[in-house]
């Protein structure tokens, strides 16, 4: 019998495509345009899998994601969104979702997520925590690459597991922006506690973990409660856990393996259910090849791993983050966002960034300070005559290709461009939108009216 696939998608070409394409691969297909169709549907017969679109005539598709898993609780719904939307791609795994993909579709990479999924299913593996909506959930993730869509999800995929997790990268790459989100999406009624172990000698950092009893060592006056201890029912976040001292490794191993350890000078066992969650900028399994560091606490570590892809690579996501950060070090400073230039713009585009988003951040706020017509001009970033590489997609629209015809545009044409993308950053949220551009909320209104502006 032949797989049964629901396409729940209001527009026509891209629903037959999908279809054909499916028909051909052996499914059976059926097709509906509506949240309300599509739900009745799932309720009428059983289906093996939904591809369901986010925005429909009726309703938002993320929003159908609870009722059609009322229908079956098992049933994989695989989102389509023409949004490049981190929080909305969390917000869906959320609700429920088996996984997401963005338009335009990828017909193969879609086949293949089905075929995993559908794998899934028959071998009756559990289907991903479903985790319930938060608030701000992707704030200060920013990005629409392929790269950070893919850490969004193993965010919500990941945050209800008690298993530890490694988020690997490089410095500056958002290592415990992301820590702190997985904790945000826990569910955890605990804190957040922050621990460098490259921040802190060896001889102290023992005492900062697990605590220590009061006279264990000169200036010990009183018991001191360890973070294993203060994070207990939140999460423990270890970074630069591969700094991290042999004998130290060792308690650390198994403080992970039993849930408990013992104060510094003490001999009371202590019980921990801290959610432990390391970041590191070496490659651990190297480093335990090199004697530097113990193989078995690196496998404890990584039994969830999310790689954060360092700036270089996802380029493309530098105008969205220049528009976060911009905004954010304006508050921080007490004074007016200001605007930056397309040059400006396209030079932080070709700046290979060893430093990451941390320096990104670092060089634009050295230039706010030293703008003086709410300006950033190129002249203001102090970075290399020469550009590191090609120009980013937002200058061409076309990666690596020439920006000719925009060379010279009109200032309706530059602003037009400027606000819509903004909406696409903010998802069509017209307080964020105004927040960003530094305008009124009938200003915003009068432009999108002007440019005929389309609202995601």
């Amino acid at each position: 019998m032949p797989r049964q696939l629901l396409i729940i998608e209001d527009d026509p070409a891209l629903g037959q495509m999908l279809a054909m394409h499916f028909e051909d691969a052996g499914f059976a297909v059926e097709v509906t345009q509506s949240c309300r169709s599509g739900l009745e549907r799932v309720q009428a017969a059983p289906v093996d899998l939904v591809l369901l679109d986010q925005q429909l005539p009726d309703g938002q598709g993320s929003d159908l994601i609870a009722s059609l898993l009322k229908a079956d609780s098992d049933l994989p719904v695989i989102m389509m969104t023409g949004r490049h939307d981190l929080e909305l791609a969390i917000e869906a795994i959320q609700r429920g979702a088996a996984d997401f993909v963005h338009k335009p579709i990828k017909v193969a990479e879609l086949q293949q997520t089905v075929e995993r999924l559908l794998r899934q299913r028959k071998a009756a593996e559990q289907a991903p925590a479903r985790l319930e909506a938060g608030p701000g959930a992707a704030r200060d993730l920013i990005g629409r690459s392929d790269a950070m869509l893919a850490v969004s999800k193993s965010i919500a995929l990941s945050a209800r597991s008690s298993a530890t997790v490694l988020i690997s990268g490089e410095s500056g790459t958002g290592k415990e922006v992301v820590a702190r989100l997985i904790h945000q999406h826990s569910g955890r009624t605990g804190p957040f506690v922050a621990v460098n172990c490259a921040a802190i000698v060896e001889t102290l950092l023992e005492s900062e973990l697990f605590g220590h009893e009061k006279g264990s060592f000169t200036g010990a006056q009183s018991r001191k409660l360890g973070t294993f201890e203060q994070a207990s029912a939140g999460t423990l976040f270890l970074d630069e856990i591969g700094e991290l001292a042999p004998t130290l490794q060792a308690k650390l191993l198994r403080a992970l393996q039993e849930r408990v350890f013992q104060r510094v000078g003490g001999t009371e066992t202590i019980a921990t259910d801290a959610r432990v969650v390391a970041a590191t900028n070496r490659d651990l399994m190297a480093e335990a090849a090199a004697g530097r560091f113990r193989e078995d606490l690196a496998y404890r570590l990584k039994v969830i791993q999310i790689h954060m892809p360092p700036l270089r690579e996802r380029r493309d996501d530098i105008p969205l983050l220049v528009e976060g950060l911009l905004t954010r070090i304006a508050v921080r400073l007490g004074q007016a966002r200001p605007q930056i230039a397309e040059t400006a713009l396209a030079q932080l585009c070709r700046h290979d960034w060893p430093g990451n988003v941390r320096e990104l951040e670092n060089r634009l706020t050295q230039a706010m300070v030293q703008a003086r017509t709410g300006l950033i001009t190129a002249d203001l970033l102090a970075l290399d005559a020469e550009p590191t590489t090609a120009p980013c997609a937002f200058e061409t629209g076309v990666p690596g290709k020439p920006a000719e015809s925009q060379v010279l545009r009109t200032l309706d044409a530059v602003e037009a461009e400027h606000v819509q993308r903004v909406l696409d950053y903010t998802g069509g949220h017209k307080g964020k939108t105004c927040e960003i551009l530094g305008i009124s909320r009938p200003a915003l209104d009068r432009k999108i009216e002007k440019y005929g502006l389309r609202m995601p």
